[in-house]
C-alpha cells in the first residue's frame, strides 16, 4: 500500500495536472459537442479506460521502454495524433446528421463505437505513457510493500481523478449543446467545432516536441 502521505500528495499533483485544461479536456469537449451528452460520457469513459492498459505496462516496466524509445514513442504519438484528426474530420463531415440526431433525440453512432473511439485515443496517448514513467515512482515507498501493486494503485487514483474531472466536462459542454441545439444550423455548426477542436488538438500533439 502507498503510504497515506504519499497517496495525498499525489492526489493533488493529478489535481493540478487534471483538472487545468489540456489534451484530454479538449478531446472532452470537442466529443460532446459533436456527441451530445451521452456520447461525450462514453468518449470520457473509453478515454479513462484507455488508462488501465497503460497502467499496468507501466507498473511491469514495459511502458518505460516506450517511454525511453524514440522511435516507439514517435510511432504511438503519430498513430494517436492522426486518429485523433481522423474523428474530427468525420464530425465536420456528418455534421448534418448530427444535428438532425440531436433534435430526433437519436445517437449519431452506437454506444461500443463512441466508446471504443474514446478508449483508441486513450491508450494511444504517449504523453499518459510519459507521465506515468516520470511520476509514479515517485510516491513509490520502497518499504511499504510491492513496487508495481504501489504503482497500480497510483494509477488507478489518476483514474478515477481523470474519469470525474473529465466527465464533469463532457456535461458541461454537453448543457452548452443542448442549449444551442434548438436549431439544427447551431447544432450543426457547434459539431463542426467540436471536430475542429479534435483536429486542432491532434495537430498540436503531432507537432510537438520529439519525445516529451
Amino acid at each position: 500500500m502507498v503510504p497515506v502521505d504519499n497517496l495525498l500528495a499525489f492526489v493533488l499533483a493529478s489535481l493540478v495536472l487534471i483538472v487545468i485544461p489540456g489534451p484530454s479536456v479538449l478531446f472532452t469537449i470537442g466529443r460532446a459537442l459533436a456527441l451530445g451528452r451521452i456520447g461525450g460520457l462514453l468518449s470520457v469513459l473509453g478515454n479513462a479506460l484507455g488508462l488501465l492498459p497503460i497502467i499496468g505496462l507501466v507498473a511491469l516496466g514495459v511502458g518505460g521502454i516506450v517511454a525511453r524509445s524514440v522511435v516507439l514513442f514517435t510511432i504511438v504519438k503519430v498513430a494517436g495524433a492522426l486518429y485523433l484528426m481522423f474523428l474530427g474530420i468525420q464530425a465536420i463531415r456528418h455534421r448534418g446528421r448530427a444535428a438532425e440526431a440531436a433534435l430526433s433525440g437519436a445517437l449519431p453512432r452506437s454506444h461500443w463505437r463512441q466508446l471504443g473511439e474514446g478508449f483508441v485515443v486513450g491508450i494511444t496517448n504517449p504523453k499518459t505513457i510519459a507521465f506515468f514513467v516520470a511520476v509514479l515512482p515517485q510516491f513509490v515507498d520502497l518499504d511499504s510493500g510491492s513496487v508495481p501493486l504501489q504503482m497500480v494503485e497510483l494509477g488507478l487514483v489518476f483514474f478515477v481523478i481523470a474519469l470525474i474531472s473529465d466527465g464533469v466536462w463532457a456535461l458541461a459542454a454537453a448543457g452548452a449543446r443542448a442549449w444551442f441545439g434548438k436549431s439544427p444550423r447551431r447544432i450543426s455548426v457547434l459539431s463542426a467545432t467540436g471536430g475542429g477542436l479534435m483536429i486542432g488538438l491532434g495537430g498540436i500533439l503531432l507537432l510537438s516536441g520529439s519525445k516529451h
